[in-house]
C-alpha cells in the first residue's frame, strides 16, 4: 500500500508558510503537509491531543520546524521529541531565521536531523524548501515508512509536555 508520507511544518509566519506550501506543490507534495502555527500544537500533533486527537496515528515522514514560535519554542519541541522513545526516530529538520550560533549548537545537542537557515532570497528559499521536501520524503528511507510508532491510544495532557510524573 502506497501512501502519502505527511510533512509536519511548523511555523507561524504566513508568508513563510505560503512560500514553502508553493515550493512543495512543484513536486506535487503539498497534498501530504499538515501546518501549525506554534510549539503547543506541534506537540499536541505529535501526541494525538485535543484537536489532533482524532488524526491518522503514523508519524509523518519529517517535521520542519521554526525555532522561534509562540506558546512553545521549537527547541523546546524539539527536545519533547527526541527524548520520548516513540518520537525521537522521526526526522526534524531546523528551518529557521537564526543565525545564533547556539540555536545551530542547542539543536543539534538536541538531536536535530538538518538545521537550514532561511534564505532571504525568494528563488534560494523555493529551492532550499524543495530540496528538503524531495530528500526527506521521496528519497530518505526510514523506519517510519514501514508502520506506525505511536501507540493508537492518545496520549494524556501531562505525557510529552515536559510534565514530570
Amino acid at each position: 500500500m502506497n501512501q502519502i508520507k505527511r510533512i509536519l511544518l511548523v511555523e507561524d509566519d504566513p508568508q513563510d508558510v505560503e512560500l514553502t506550501l508553493t515550493a512543495l506543490d512543484e513536486y506535487r507534495l503539498t497534498n501530504g503537509v499538515d501546518v501549525v502555527r506554534d510549539g503547543a500544537d506541534a506537540l499536541d500533533y505529535l501526541y494525538r491531543r485535543g484537536k489532533f486527537l482524532t488524526r491518522d496515528g503514523r508519524n509523518p515522514a519529517v517535521v520542519i520546524l521554526d525555532l522561534k514560535l509562540p506558546k512553545v519554542s521549537g527547541l523546546e519541541v524539539l527536545r519533547q521529541v527526541k527524548a520520548d522513545e516513540e518520537l525521537r526516530l522521526v526526522p526534524i529538520v531546523v528551518l529557521t531565521s537564526s543565525r545564533e550560533e547556539q540555536d545551530l549548537i542547542a539543536s543539534y545537542q538536541l538531536g536535530v536531523n538538518a538545521y537550514v537557515v532561511k534564505p532571504v532570497d525568494f528563488h534560494k528559499f523555493v529551492e532550499a524548501i524543495k530540496t528538503l521536501g524531495v530528500f526527506w520524503v521521496v528519497l530518505n528511507e526510514s523506519p517510519l515508512n514501514e508502520a506506525p510508532l505511536v501507540d493508537p491510544q492518545p496520549r494524556p495532557e501531562g505525557r510529552g509536555t515536559g510534565a514530570s510524573a
